[in-house]
């Protein structure tokens, strides 16, 4: 067994229910890592800026491929950007106009956008997952950044209904995901985690049966599904735990870490 990067989800997945991770013993896997010449990605729905302060010590050390795969960062330098048409942006907005239960942040390179109008308990649910948001009287609005991604927020017992939905809809304007806890991401179609973690495979010259992957969620499937070794969370959901070559112990009992000691020989 030959693994040369390992890609893992953060929320469900890296991070225990907490939000952390037990810093000693991944510090020590790190080391191993870099040692055995094994690339360590950090593969995330959640905002670049976010992500990296989870690792404030190595964070120019590390890949992000962030934002579901539209912004992938090697070592502080920037990879690739994906960018929605400002047209798709207007049409997409309009639309999730008729979902009244639905809440809204337009993301983008620079920053994360939400409408001043939203409650105040989701702008702070929002903050956790994108340190860079700006509240803006109209998301319509939104002109000078890069916009990638749309993060939704509806009640859980309504996500199921809610991406059926939206894929009706929306067409293929945006390829609505589940991210977990009531999250829905609209992601640009072909660019997913897969995607991002192939634009690193091709900087690096690792071969898909190279790869590990972790995952709990809907958009972590294509990931799952390219890697050689793919592993999904005993918490997972269920799609995940199919498309995953094996289920492995919760994100509260430090399932990915005692797996990458296993793959580095450990």
């Amino acid at each position: 067994m030959t693994v040369k990067m390992i890609a893992v989800d953060m929320d469900g997945t890296f991070l225990n229910s907490q939000q952390d991770y037990d810093r000693e013993r991944f510090s020590q896997l790190y080391q191993e890592m870099k040692q055995q010449g094994v690339r360590f990605v950090i593969a995330s729905g959640n905002q670049y800026y976010q992500l990296k302060s989870f690792f404030p010590e190595i964070e120019n050390e590390l890949s992000f491929v962030a934002e579901n795969g539209a912004y992938v960062v090697s070592e502080g330098k920037e990879i690739f950007t994906g960018e929605i048409d400002p047209e798709v942006i207007h049409d997409v907005l309009t639309i999730l106009a008729e979902f009244k239960q639905g809440h809204t942040i337009l993301c983008g390179k620079n920053s994360a956008y939400v409408a001043e109008e939203e409650p105040d308990s989701f702008i702070e649910h929002g903050q956790k997952y994108y340190h860079r948001l700006k509240k803006v009287p109209n998301l319509f609005d939104v002109k000078d950044d890069t916009l990638f991604k749309f993060a939704l927020s509806f009640p859980v017992e309504q996500v199921p209904e809610v991406l059926e939905q939206l894929y009706q809809t929306l067409g293929d304007k945006v390829i609505p995901v589940s991210s977990g806890h009531g999250d829905v991401d609209l992601i640009i179609p072909g660019i997913h985690k897969a995607y991002g973690l192939i634009k690193l495979q091709e900087l690096w010259g690792i071969k898909n049966h190279e790869v590990a992957a972790f995952g709990d969620s809907g958009n972590d499937l294509e990931m799952l599904k390219h890697a050689e070794y793919s592993y999904a969370m005993s918490n997972g959901q269920p799609q995940v735990k199919v498309a995953a070559k094996e289920i492995i112990l919760s994100n509260d009992e430090n399932g990915v870490l005692l797996k990458i000691e296993e793959l580095l020989g450990n």
